[in-house]
């Protein structure tokens, strides 16, 4: 699956728009990474626990995302985009979205 933050993929042409893709998680934060950010956040600098809870959040995302547009018939997604949002408090969604598209290479380059 080809993936662009574009809106076309560069020496490819789109054939056919089979609508939005898309893929989210919600996730709620642990009480033991909570304490562990907490003192992090007294010292300062990178809380490692919430980052790396979000970089999982945005792969899974991603996965579902690509899944989606393979059911749809897709061959690349273009536009993808990430968005997040508090569902509520220590709980948050990540979704990933573009347009499934079929791709085929260009021969006119």
């Amino acid at each position: 699956m080809i993936l662009a933050t574009t809106s076309q993929i560069s020496g490819m042409r789109t054939v056919k728009t089979l609508g939005i893709a898309r893929g989210n998680t919600i996730r709620a934060r642990h009480i033991g990474k909570d304490i562990m950010a907490s003192l992090r956040n007294l010292a300062g600098g990178e809380i490692h626990e919430y980052t790396k809870l979000l970089a999982e959040s945005r792969e899974q995302a991603l996965a579902r995302l690509i899944d989606d547009a393979s059911d749809l018939g897709a061959n690349a997604v273009v536009g993808v985009r990430f968005q997040t949002s508090l569902i509520q408090s220590g709980a948050s969604e990540m979704l990933c979205y573009g347009t499934a598209v079929q791709v085929e290479l260009d021969r006119g380059s």
